[in-house]
């Protein structure tokens, strides 16, 4: 059993000390008024507002059922539905060996994912075949479908998983609304073959 503890030693809070006063130029503050860009909004929003589905296969998806439950608790960086439809999920976390049979169900999978979509791949089978040097294993899913962000590890610790998540975070709310409708985003998409 762990030790519970208290915080025997508590300190009030002070909302002055919290709340930084910045001058903004005339006409653009006030009571009730805020300036910003809309693409911080939407990343703001949108990062704290993932849907995962987890495409398990191996002991990666045990770690993740760690990273789920209640030590680690995964829900609490804004990713509390975890979605088994890809129609209704926008990060897919592919965790485990994926054969070569499996590739183009793993392809379908992404391809029924609305934009925005992200990827993870979790762990060293997914990122680039692990200790499976065969004919029938993938050796990698970014053969198959664009990857965001690589977690290492055989399998990873529930931290590690929680370090991605936080990666794809960064990377979702710095991420520009018009990004999906440039050039080099298509071209990266038709190098894969999706249009």
């Amino acid at each position: 059993m762990r030790p519970v503890r208290f915080n025997v030693h508590a300190k009030e809070a002070n909302i002055a000390d919290a709340v930084a006063t910045v001058d903004a130029p005339p006409g653009f503050g006030g009571e009730g008024f805020f300036t910003t860009k809309m693409s911080d909004v939407v990343g703001l929003a949108r990062k704290n507002s993932l849907w995962p589905l987890p495409f398990a296969t191996s002991c990666c998806g045990i770690e993740f059922m760690a990273t789920m439950a209640s030590h680690y608790d995964l829900s609490r960086f804004g990713s509390e539905r975890v979605g088994f439809s890809p129609r209704q999920c926008d990060l897919l976390m592919v965790m485990g060996t994926i054969s070569k049979k499996m590739g183009p169900v793993l392809r379908q999978v992404y391809l029924q994912m609305a934009e925005p979509r992200w990827v993870i791949a979790v762990g060293a089978c997914a990122s680039s075949g692990g200790i499976f040097d065969t004919y029938s294993v993938l050796q990698g899913i970014d053969q198959v479908i664009p990857v965001d962000v690589y977690v290492p590890g055989c399998p990873p610790r529930p931290e590690a998983i929680i370090d991605g998540f936080m990666r794809i975070q960064d990377l979702v709310g710095q991420e520009s609304v018009r990004r999906r409708n440039g050039e080099q985003y298509k071209a990266l998409l038709n190098s894969y073959g999706i249009q």
